[in-house]
């Protein structure tokens, strides 16, 4: 029996590969999911688009910022 290689494996060497990555992405799944946000908190309601206006030049101290 010789598990060196992936390709030299036998079957359960492979089952146990398919198996683990499997469960990996199960839990990925789930964690991405928990962390998603709802639409009630998320950018869908965070209100309604806003037009841009004309630059402007916003000073404060002897910095000048254009917006």
């Amino acid at each position: 029996m010789n598990n060196s290689s992936l390709y030299a494996a036998d079957r359960v060497t492979h089952l146990k590969i398919v198996a683990v990555s499997l469960v990996a992405s199960i839990v990925f799944l789930v964690v991405a999911i928990a962390a998603r946000t709802s639409l009630e908190t998320g950018y869908m309601a965070s209100g309604p688009a806003v037009k841009a206006g004309a630059p402007m030049a916003v000073t404060r101290g002897d910095i000048t910022v254009i917006r």
